[in-house]
């Protein structure tokens, strides 16, 4: 099993050796636990500067062992089978932790939650676990995670959690990525802004070609005004 999930961080490496350049890895569906345990420590531990781990629908059932990752600032862990042993993250040390997806999971219980209360965690996302159906229990989980900004996307108040606050996130990330590079990633992007100008990835906007277009066209307009001619010919005050 440990070489399955070797396998799965490879290809979502997609060839990248260094590994202390890693911010994000995805592993969505890219393997399914039989037994429901997460791959070894040290497969992860590798990455120290991993901000963003995506473990989605692998069939993990216990986060006993979860690597040490003290720069990791969002975890999702939706579509999974967890029940429990959220403690096992507290253990972690992820004191970096800030938004924690455990949508579609299997926790039943306000108690089960309590470990968080040691955590930082703005937002927290149980949607469709058993534990939404206990009473009164956004109030319970707010009082309970003192930190906590948004649940299941939204605030204290039940207001949706402005679009803003994700595409800011997104915005520090993509700042890591090479600025002329078609790819953040590994998804190709249509087009970029550079200076204000819309490019498409195939080509970048020369600025100052621009300027030089527009400073011929009034070069131009400023000779056909004194009677020059377009073609080089020499007309100046009608004097050939």
């Amino acid at each position: 099993m440990d070489e399955i999930w070797e396998r799965a961080v490879e290809t979502a490496l997609d060839g990248e050796r260094n590994f202390g350049s890693v911010r994000t890895l995805t592993l969505d569906g890219a393997v399914k636990c039989i037994h429901g345990k997460l791959a070894p420590p040290s497969i992860f531990e590798r990455f120290q500067n991993l901000e963003h781990l995506s473990i989605a629908n692998t069939g993990v059932t216990s986060l006993e062992q979860f690597p040490r990752l003290q720069n990791l600032q969002k975890l999702n862990l939706s579509d999974n089978r967890i029940a429990g042993g959220l403690e096992f993250l507290v253990e972690a040390g992820l004191n970096s932790l800030r938004d924690l997806d455990l949508s579609n999971n299997r926790i039943q219980d306000i108690d089960d939650l309590r470990p968080f209360a040691e955590l930082r965690l703005v937002s927290l996302d149980l949607y469709e676990c058993p534990v939404t159906r206990v009473k009164d229990y956004r109030s319970r989980v707010f009082g309970l995670i003192r930190s906590l900004k948004y649940l299941d996307k939204m605030d204290a108040e039940g207001n949706e959690r402005p679009e803003s606050d994700d595409e800011e996130e997104d915005e520090e990330e993509d700042e890591e990525d090479d600025p002329g590079s078609g790819e953040v990633d590994g998804e190709d992007r249509p087009f970029r802004m550079t200076n204000g100008h819309r490019v498409e990835s195939e080509g970048v906007v020369d600025v100052d070609e621009e300027e030089s277009d527009a400073d011929e066209e009034e070069t131009e307009i400023t000779r056909v005004t004194n009677g020059s001619k377009g073609d080089g010919s020499s007309h100046s005050n009608g004097l050939e």
